[in-house]
């Protein structure tokens, strides 16, 4: 509060850091049209067309905008094929900020992943990890081994409201090493933040703890650095000690207990495309470089182009500003906080890149087996135009020995927020549609599958409804909300309407 005129006034909200200079207009298509464009994509939101959606949280990675000095930096794209001057400036900044010794740039995030895998796994190990993500655990199995999830049981409680609930249980971390032999253990993978519990952080304290465990067993600690400065600001934000420590220095505190990383560069890094891996060990990184060749491109490119190399250098400097990260919190918040007061359910403490509603306290009509979050995500898309993605039993796939469905405890639907791409009025257009299609949540149906892949089936698969022609059957006809803008007449010219 603040004083004028002797009268108490509530302080001014937050804006965001950065003025638009460019523009890409929005197609806000009729009801009508995105009932028949979800249909053509068999019900999953990643086969619709980009042109067909109106607000765009499928993803945050490689959907950021880039700033002015990231634009200019692409044209010092240095495209020599070997040493290009923009991959030394990256892997001075990569050391610089995330201080590994080694730096290999790969085409995105999974390909440091698969060259990771392969170079450390061996038929029949295990990998431990606060949670499983998609891409990561496939890699692990594709190389012989098993993922353990070894996070703290809050991690699968929507409502629990610990502040770290991406932390490493070290109990469930010690019996592992107990039952199966550190032996079998060729390391541990690391979430900062852990995106399938909901963007939740893991504390620095934990992250010292479960070091320690890895280290006096003689296991291998490696990052998953995707958004490990969100992670770095809910630490100075949260625990005790950080306050003044700037993001900078946590993240080096981060990487400082680990051996290495893998790197999409998609999401903190805010460009479209590229990735790194980075280690500490010299004999490791000889493989890793030569994995490189084989599979990515010359270890000084990697499968990028000196142009996207020289953005991503430029991003990793902007992503550790206090500002943008204050405002790219500060944004996902300002979302989950609607959908809170409107009795919506979503995972508690509100995660760092989204905000995850809870599809199966949304929707407890539909069993896990017609998948909810699945549903969710369609119906929204058709009430809105707004695009979700579901993290879910979809995404969860089937357990490679049996071949059943795996049952996840979170049945989630991710509205994932671009960096510095959308403004507070999309935020509140987006709560509208949410809260809108929780009050007709009854509406919704289930979905089975028509099409479903061997390897991660949430991209590609498709479904039909379990009931009727429409996973919503609300009665509904040409659309009521502003995404359908039917008519050309501007919000305050019905300002006499609502006097």
């Amino acid at each position: 509060m603040s004083e004028f005129n002797g009268k108490k006034r509530q302080r001014r909200s937050w804006a965001e850091p950065y003025k638009i200079k460019v523009v890409e207009p929005l197609k806000m298509a009729t009801r009508a049209q995105r009932e028949k464009a979800i249909a053509a994509a068999g019900f999953n939101t990643f086969l619709l067309k980009s042109e067909d959606v109106y607000i765009d949280l499928l993803t945050d990675s490689g959907t950021s905008a880039m700033s002015d000095r990231q634009w200019a930096g692409m044209m010092k794209g240095d495209e020599a094929y070997a040493g290009s001057d923009n991959f030394y400036q990256l892997e001075k900044t990569i050391r610089k900020y995330y201080g590994y010794k080694h730096v290999m740039p790969t085409h995105q995030g999974r390909g440091a992943e698969n060259i990771l895998s392969q170079i450390t796994i061996k038929q029949g190990d295990y990998v431990p990890g606060n949670m499983y993500f998609t891409t990561t655990r496939l890699h692990q199995e594709l190389a012989g081994g098993t993922f353990v999830d070894v996070i703290a049981d809050e991690g699968h409680i929507p409502q629990s409201e610990n502040p770290f609930k991406g932390n490493v249980d070290i109990a469930k971390l010690q019996q592992l090493i107990d039952e199966v032999g550190a032996e079998k253990i060729p390391y541990f993978c690391l979430h900062t933040t852990v995106n399938m519990a909901g963007g939740q952080p893991v504390s620095m304290a934990n992250i010292r703890d479960t070091t320690a465990v890895c280290r006096e067993h003689g296991i291998k600690i490696y990052l998953d650095a995707t958004r490990a400065v969100e992670n770095a600001y809910f630490i100075k934000m949260r625990e005790a000690g950080y306050a003044k420590k700037s993001i900078a220095e946590i993240l080096l505190e981060i990487c400082s207990y680990t051996d290495g990383c893998t790197m999409s560069g998609k999401k903190d890094c805010m460009v479209n495309i590229g990735g790194f891996l980075a280690l500490n060990d010299d004999a490791l990184a000889e493989k890793a470089r030569n994995m490189v060749v084989v599979y990515e491109g010359l270890h000084t490119y990697g499968g990028m182009a000196g142009r996207d190399m020289e953005a991503m250098a430029i991003g990793i400097e902007e992503s550790v500003s206090y500002d943008h990260m204050r405002a790219r919190i500060g944004q996902v918040v300002y979302l989950g906080e609607q959908l809170i007061e409107a009795g919506v359910p979503i995972v508690q403490p509100i995660g760092g890149h989204g905000v995850f509603v809870d599809a199966a306290r949304f929707l407890p009509h539909i069993p896990q087996s017609q998948f909810p979050a699945q549903s969710l995500a369609a119906a929204l898309y058709i009430n809105s135009g707004v695009r979700a993605m579901e993290r879910g039993a979809v995404s969860a796939g089937r357990d490679p020995a049996t071949g059943e469905n795996r049952q996840p405890k979170l049945e989630l639907v991710r509205l994932t927020l671009p960096r510095r791409v959308y403004t507070q009025a999309h935020m509140d257009v987006t709560a509208e549609a949410i809260i809108d299609l929780w009050e007709k949540r009854d509406s919704i149906c289930g979905l089975k599958f028509t099409f479903e892949p061997e390897y991660l089936r949430f991209f590609q698969s498709q479904f039909t409804p379990t009931c009727g022609a429409s996973v919503l059957n609300d009665g509904e006809n040409e659309g009521e909300t502003y995404s359908d803008c039917e008519s050309d007449i501007l919000p305050e010219q019905h300002a006499d309407a609502h006097d």
